[in-house]
C-alpha cells in the first residue's frame, strides 16, 4: 500500500447491478464504465466495493493481509450469519494454511503428471475429430468443448462425468458466489434432480485408479491433508475443471470462427494454439469477477475502504483495461498475455489447474486446425447469464 501526499476520498456510487440479466449477457458497457468511472467504485445495488482496472486488480489479489479470501470469493461474506457456508479449502483460506495444501496440490498436478495424462487427452481428441468429420453443422459448445472436456477430464480427475448432471450441478454452484437473484433460483430449480448424484459423486469407492482422486485420498491417508479435504477438493475440480474450461475453449472456438485470418495463422502454426486460448479469455473472462474482504480500513488508489468490506475484482473487465493493453478489444495472436491477464486470478490464489486446462485446449486445438480448413460461424452464438461467469449456451459452427 503505498503511502499518499493527500486525503483519501471516498469511492464514488455506481447504480448498476453487475447480475442483473441485460448486464450479464451484454457485460461490456458496465465495464467500461467501472473501469473509467474511478479506481475504485461502490455497487449502490449490493453495498459492496468493485474495480475494473488491472493494476489495482492485481494490488488486491496480491495482499492477503488486507484483504482476505476467508470472506468467500463470492459476494456474500460467508463468515456471517445467514451467509454460512462450508469454506472451499483451497481458495477460501489465507496463507499459511492455504499454502501448505497449496503445496501438497502442486506436487500432484505436477508438470510431469500432467504430461502423462496428456496422452489420453489426444486420443479422446482423435475420437472427437472422426465424430465431428460426419457433420455438416455442429454446435461449437456442446459437440467440441463440452463433448472433449467431459471426456478427457473425467479420465484425469477419476469420476465419471455425464453432462447433464455435471452442467446442471456446476452452473447452480457458480450461480451461488453471486447475490440471491432469479438467476440463482432457475439453476436451483435445473440442479435438483442431481443432487444425489453430486454428493456422493466423491467416495472413495468411486474414484478411478492413477487419477487425481485416488492420489488426493492417499495424501489423506499418509497425513499430508485433513480427513474430509480430499473430497472438498474434488467437489473443486469438477466446477473449475469443467465449466472454466469448457468456457474458455467455447470463447476460443468464437473468436477463431469470427477471425478468420487469426484461424489461418493458428493452421500455419499450430504452437499458437496455447496464445489463441489465452487471448481468448482475456478478452472473455470465464470468471468475470471474484471477491476478497478488507481485514482493516485501508485504501486503493487513493480511495478509502472500511474494514469487513467486500471488495471485487471484475477480471473481465480488467483485462481489457487500455491502461494495460493495446486495442484491448482486439483478438491478436501476436500477443501472448499469459501471466499477464488476471483470467486465471493472481497471487497466491492464482489457479493451480491452469496447466491442466492449457494442456486440454492445446490437445483439441492443434488437432482441429490440422484436420479442417475453415471453422465459420453458422448462425449467432447464445450466451447464457450466469452470475459468475461469461457463458457461451450455443455456438453454431461449420467445419471445412
Amino acid at each position: 500500500m503505498t503511502q499518499l501526499d493527500h486525503p483519501l476520498t471516498e469511492a464514488p456510487d455506481l447504480d448498476i447491478d453487475p447480475y442483473s440479466v441485460p448486464v450479464l449477457m451484454n457485460p461490456y458497457p458496465f465495464q467500461h464504465t467501472l473501469r473509467e468511472l474511478a479506481p475504485v467504485v461502490r455497487l449502490t445495488a449490493h453495498g459492496v466495493y468493485a474495480t475494473g482496472r488491472h493494476a489495482e486488480g492485481l494490488e488486491i489479489l496480491s495482499d492477503p493481509g488486507r484483504f482476505t479470501s476467508t470472506g468467500g470469493v463470492g459476494i456474500q461474506d460467508i463468515r456471517k450469519p445467514g451467509n454460512f457456508r462450508i469454506p472451499n479449502r483451497l481458495n477460501e483460506v489465507d496463507p499459511p494454511q492455504h499454502t501448505a495444501l497449496r503445496g501438497v496440490l502442486s506436487r500432484l498436478l505436477s508438470p510431469i503428471k500432467i504430461r502423462g495424462w496428456r496422452q489420453g487427452f489426444e486420443t479422446v481428441a482423435e475420437d472427437l475429430i472422426e465424430e465431428l468429420r460426419q457433420a455438416d453443422t455442429i454446435d461449437g459448445v456442446r459437440d467440441i468443448a463440452e463433448a472433449f472436456v467431459l471426456r478427457a477430464f473425467s479420465g484425469a480427475v477419476g469420476i465419471a462425468l455425464p453432462r447433464d448432471n455435471t452442467m446442471a450441478i456446476s452452473n447452480m454452484r457458480f450461480n451461488q458466489v453471486g447475490p440471491d437473484n432469479e438467476t440463482l433460483r432457475e439453476s436451483m430449480k435445473r440442479a435438483e434432480p442431481y443432487l444425489d448424484w453430486f454428493q456422493g459423486l466423491t467416495r472413495r469407492e468411486s474414484v478411478a485408479p492413477g487419477s487425481i482422486g485416488e492420489l488426493l485420498y492417499a495424501c489423506e491417508d499418509r497425513g499430508e491433508i485433513e480427513p474430509g479435504v480430499a473430497a472438498n477438493m474434488l467437489l473443486t475440480f469438477v466446477g473449475g475443471g469443467t465449466d472454466s474450461t469448457i468456457t474458455s475453449l467455447s470463447h476460443t472456438l468464437h473468436l477463431l470462427a469470427r477471425n478468420p485470418d487469426q484461424w489461418a495463422r493458428l493452421r500455419a502454426d499450430s504452437g499458437l494454439a496455447r496464445v489463441a486460448v489465452e487471448e481468448a479469455i482475456r478478452l472473455e473472462a470465464p470468471f468475470q469477477m471474484i471477491y476478497r474482504t478488507t481485514t482493516r480500513e485501508t485504501h486503493v488508489s487513493g480511495i478509502r475502504l472500511p474494514k469487513d468490506a467486500k471488495i471485487g475484482v471484475f477480471l473481465g473487465a480488467a483485462n481489457r483495461d487500455p491502461r494495460k493493453f493495446d486495442a484491448p478489444d482486439r483478438y491478436d495472436l501476436s500477443r501472448d498475455t499469459a501471466g499477464i491477464h488476471v483470467s486465471f486470478g493472481h497471487g497466491t490464489h492464482m489457479c493451480l489447474g491452469q496447466m491442466l486446462a492449457r494442456h486440454e485446449a492445446d490437445v483439441i486445438l492443434t488437432a482441429l486446425s490440422r484436420a479442417f480448413e475453415t471453422m465459420t460461424l453458422a448462425g449467432p452464438p447464445v450466451y447464457q447469464p450466469v452470475n459468475q461467469m461469461r457463458q457461451l449456451a450455443a455456438l453454431p459452427l461449420r467445419l471445412r
